[in-house]
């Protein structure tokens, strides 16, 4: 054989080269065909693909810390709404968002820990 390579060997995907999870084949499509923009940069879906799994893996990393707390196995949508509205930062990027089966975050007031309400003793 001759001594100028032994070729390009089995394609990778851009996924694998950039050792991602998420799809950027897809998400460049995406981007293509929903006309965000004139034209796309070759490292625009890799970002987009690498912001998106950074968030998913935060999100299921808190899930799983609730349903860790609640000793179940499986993350429910309950465990995906509690771990959004407990973190402030999810909470107000997801502030608009409904999760179908997420009920609602429990919220305890306590009455004489309120805050600037001075309690005037009764007189006799």
């Amino acid at each position: 054989m001759t001594e100028r390579g032994e070729g390009k060997g089995k394609r990778k995907n851009r996924s694998i080269r950039a050792g991602l999870e998420f799809p950027v084949g897809r998400i460049h499509r995406l981007l293509r065909t929903r006309n965000y923009a004139e034209r796309i940069g070759a490292g625009a879906p890799v970002y987009v693909a690498a912001v998106i799994e950074y968030l998913t893996a935060e999100l299921l990393e808190l899930a799983g810390n609730a349903a860790r707390d609640n000793k179940n196995m499986k993350i429910t949508p309950r465990h995906l709404q509690l771990a959004i509205r407990n973190d402030d930062e999810f909470s107000k990027f997801l502030r608009g968002v409904t999760i179908p089966q997420g009920g609602v975050v429990p919220n305890i007031r306590l009455f004489a820990k309120e805050a600037g309400v001075k309690t005037v003793p009764k007189k006799k």
